[in-house]
């Protein structure tokens, strides 16, 4: 029986890194996290409890933090994340909440909640975690760090298609300029930055299909699975 390796993928908003990663984890039978959600699950609970007015109220916020819980289960084919027992799959993905959640996601005591869950479900390997701080926070050991990365146009239309497909509507501009705000909040933010760590592979999957996205992961991940230990 081969060994289960940790695979780590960073990268920014829409650029694929979980369409990936999904693929990875059915193509290997590993366990799959999308941690993204997992913040945004927190922005939903932050507005829940009525702790954004025009900005985040930090330490209302922060005052809650132990009240939720977040879990991921299948639900018809879906990794759907599960906010305190609920399914909230579908709204996590809608608009008002990926303009929240780069404020929530930088609070260092969330972002300490999350990753302490991340590396619980990560400690004996056979998991694929997309993200900004996998392969330098929280899988810094990882067998395979990979950066995705694409064109801020490829990635803007990307996210369009996703939220026509939930049912949104928005426009080129909206939602580029989200994205180019997020990108900004993600790598300069002091707690955790997506940054591409000195040991990752980049991945520039601006022109490549889903398949050849996956057949080349896959590949890497062989040659780590048939390389002898030194």
């Amino acid at each position: 029986m081969k060994k289960k390796i940790t695979i780590a993928i960073d990268g920014h908003s829409a650029c694929g890194k979980s369409t990936l990663a999904k693929g990875l984890a059915k193509a290997l039978s590993y366990r799959y996290v999308d941690s993204g959600a997992m913040y945004r699950g927190a922005t939903l609970y932050a507005l829940e409890n009525d702790c954004f007015e025009k900005e985040l109220d930090e330490a209302k916020f922060i005052h809650i933090l132990d009240d939720f819980q977040l879990d991921f289960k299948i639900i018809s084919g879906i990794n759907s994340l599960f906010l305190n027992g609920e399914n909230v799959e579908n709204e996590i993905r809608q608009p008002h909440i990926a303009e929240r959640v780069s404020k929530v996601a930088r609070i260092k005591k969330v972002r300490r909640k999350m990753v302490a869950q991340q590396k619980k479900w990560g400690k004996n390997g056979g998991i694929v975690m997309d993200g900004r701080d996998i392969g330098s926070v929280v899988f810094p050991d990882a067998e395979l760090k990979l950066f995705v990365t694409a064109s801020v146009d490829v990635r803007t239309q990307r996210r369009l298609n996703e939220l026509k497909n939930n049912g949104v509507t928005q426009n080129f501009d909206e939602v580029k300029n989200n994205l180019s705000e997020r990108d900004y909040l993600d790598s300069t933010r002091k707690e955790s930055p997506l940054i591409q760590v000195e040991d990752a592979i980049v991945l520039d999957n601006s022109e490549l299909s889903i398949e050849e996205q996956l057949d080349w992961a896959l590949a890497k991940v062989n040659e780590i699975l048939n390389t002898p230990p030194r």
